[in-house]
Order: C-alpha cells, then sequence, then structure tokens
C-alpha cells in the first residue's frame, strides 16, 4: 500500500468516525481521539464487507459501502460509549 492510500484510508476513517457519532442521539463519552479510531476501524471493517457482499463494485459512488461503514461505526461509537460510561 501506497502513502497515498494510507493516507486516504485515515481521511475517510476520520470521515465515518464522525458521522458515526453525529448518528447518534445524544452525548457519548469518547474524545475525538477514539472516535477517529473507531473510524479508521469501521472503514476498514466495512469495506471487507461490503465486498464480501457485492456492494463495493459500483458505477459511481458507492452508497452501500458507506452505509455500511457509517452503521459500524456508530456501533463502534456506541459500544464504546457505554463500556467509558459505566466506569
Amino acid at each position: 500500500m501506497e502513502i497515498s492510500g494510507i493516507i486516504s484510508a485515515l481521511v475517510i476513517g476520520v470521515i465515518i468516525g464522525l458521522l458515526g457519532r453525529l448518528v447518534l442521539p445524544g452525548r457519548q463519552h469518547i474524545g475525538l481521539l477514539w472516535t477517529i479510531v473507531v473510524g479508521i476501524a469501521a472503514a476498514l471493517v466495512g469495506t471487507v464487507i461490503a465486498r464480501a457482499m457485492g456492494l463495493a463494485d459500483t458505477d459511481g459512488v458507492d452508497w452501500m459501502e458507506w452505509a455500511v461503514q457509517i452503521a459500524l461505526a456508530a456501533l463502534g461509537v456506541a459500544a464504546l460509549s457505554k463500556a467509558k460510561g459505566l466506569r
């Protein structure tokens, strides 16, 4: 993987993490760094899931892949927020 691929994965991970946090109601008990980490993980796992389901290779924007990634990010942010809130 080239450096441009790594940078674009990080940028997309940040966007996915922020969108995942945005769709959740209320306040989350995690910081921006954890949101970014969850977003990067959700972007990578979401891409794998979307490719396995045949959703990643379409003409134009892959809206279904983005939907899978954002849903995973929302689940990750909610789970981490709940875990941190229980402490």
